[in-house]
């Protein structure tokens, strides 16, 4: 373990390299391909491939073959054993030292509603479907927000008629920026979600109080094409995957649930396969 330490801290001593550790440690659980990360830092594909080889030597990062693409995740294990090193070994024994002071392993007990925001690009579409399925399936157990990194200057019409036909009220949905939730006028969030791997791939600063995070990305149905019959059937299945996520992180004792139980549970969230969001 001491031997190792010292290679994965070098790998994360490179500023690019370490961009790309933190893309990936946001997109976990996924599996996320070499020319998507290297498009998403701007960094020529050669570069990257160097980069990347970097991590995979130091155990940081996996690769595994999905046809002709080469896919990176974060090793998770092996991150985690880092972080308990420095931890254990940095802070003699006493990791309080170390961590921020609002984080730790209790219980979400004192809240009796949770806010949670839910993040994509333009907020015009999943990030709105995800705002609204947990208002109608959370009920009074949470305060809901949602907003794009690039957002939208109107909600998208084939989005709107599928929350209409599913007596969703969209009276008070609009497009919101992210910078809306920072500041100190900003809401506390106790979950913050993002819906789709453009949104996940930017780099936004740490939210204040350091909510759970999650990534639940799938395909954007504003980018289907076809006739308005095919647009609409996109719109219906981004609805219902995101409606079997909402309904598992509802049913999450939250209550009951210390800071590492509570991820672990949301990260198993993101795993559900397009069949089971079905």
């Amino acid at each position: 373990m001491e031997k190792e330490i010292p290679d994965q801290l070098t790998a994360l001593g490179h500023p690019q390299r370490l961009a790309v550790f933190r893309l990936l440690m946001r997109r976990h659980p996924d599996a996320v391909p070499a020319g998507e990360i290297a498009n998403a830092l701007a960094v020529k594909a050669s570069t990257m491939s160097t980069y990347l080889a970097a991590l995979v030597r130091a155990g940081l990062v996996t690769q595994t073959r999905s046809g002709t693409s080469l896919l990176y995740a974060v090793n998770m294990t092996t991150a985690r054993q880092m972080f308990d090193y420095l931890f254990l070994d940095c802070c003699r024994g006493r990791p309080e030292i170390c961590l921020p002071q609002s984080s730790g392993s209790s219980a979400m007990t004192d809240h009796r509603t949770y806010s949670v925001l839910f993040i994509c690009t333009g907020n015009s579409a999943r990030s709105i479907f995800a705002e609204s399925l947990l208002r109608q399936i959370g009920g009074s157990r949470f305060t809901v927000y949602s907003a794009g990194t690039r957002p939208s200057s109107e909600l998208n019409p084939f989005a709107l008629q599928v929350l209409t036909d599913k007596g969703h009220d969209i009276s008070d949905l609009r497009a919101k920026n992210v910078a809306e939730f920072s500041g100190p006028d900003a809401p506390d969030l106790d979950f913050v979600f993002t819906v789709c791997n453009q949104a996940a791939n930017e780099e936004c600063p740490a939210w204040e109080g350091q909510p759970i995070s999650g990534h639940w990305g799938m395909v954007d149905p504003v980018k289907a094409t076809g006739t308005d019959a095919e647009k609409s059937l996109a719109f219906q299945q981004a609805y219902g995957a995101l409606k079997r996520r909402i309904e598992a992180f509802t049913a999450l004792p939250v209550e009951s649930l210390d800071r590492i139980a509570l991820q672990s549970a949301v990260d198993d969230i993101a795993r559900l396969t397009n069949e089971e969001t079905q």
